[in-house]
């Protein structure tokens, strides 16, 4: 069964998505997610800044 997150938090810096969410165990993870049709870059982290510079440096391939 899929894990139900409920973002918050949500920023755009361009194409990216960054947003926070408590994980399975009650910590706070942060993700980063591409929008573009096609590109398909998503990543968690642990530390918001580190979500935030990679939706900075991303560069579509799309």
């Amino acid at each position: 069964m899929p894990a139900y997150r409920r973002f918050r938090d949500r920023i755009r810096i361009g194409p990216v998505e960054v947003a926070t969410y408590y994980d399975g165990r009650g910590r706070d993870k942060h993700a980063a997610a591409c929008t573009a049709p096609g590109c398909g870059f998503s990543a968690d982290y642990t530390d918001r800044s580190a979500a935030e510079l990679a939706a900075r440096t991303h560069r579509c391939k799309a």
